[in-house]
């Protein structure tokens, strides 16, 4: 059995972590490159699912931490964003398990 939870665990561990405020600049540089890169690969495994819903949050959620172009936001408003994306990157797990193909 293929273990498709794996970004989701990581980039959920590293956003709980962006959520210390006395993390150096950068820890959000990488947190940026990690998520950016596992919600396009998430957005890719989405569309092979069938499950295009998911596939466009994960392409926004990619575009919201792109590193090239960056969103700037306040510390406060940042941590909001990490915390909603935890949440969503959660249900993913459950959403994109072997055997939900087409559902979305």
């Amino acid at each position: 059995m293929k273990k498709l939870w794996i970004p989701q665990a990581v980039v959920t561990l590293m956003l709980l972590w962006a959520l210390n405020p006395a993390n150096p600049y950068g820890y959000y540089v990488l947190l940026r490159w990690v998520c950016c890169g596992a919600f396009v690969f998430l957005a890719t495994r989405a569309v092979g699912f069938g499950v295009h819903a998911w596939a466009w949050t994960f392409g926004i959620m990619a575009g919201v931490y792109n590193p090239i172009l960056r969103i700037h936001l306040n510390r406060e408003l940042w941590s909001v964003v990490n915390v909603v994306t935890i949440i969503v990157t959660v249900a993913s797990v459950f959403a994109l398990k072997p055997g939900n193909e087409g559902r979305s």
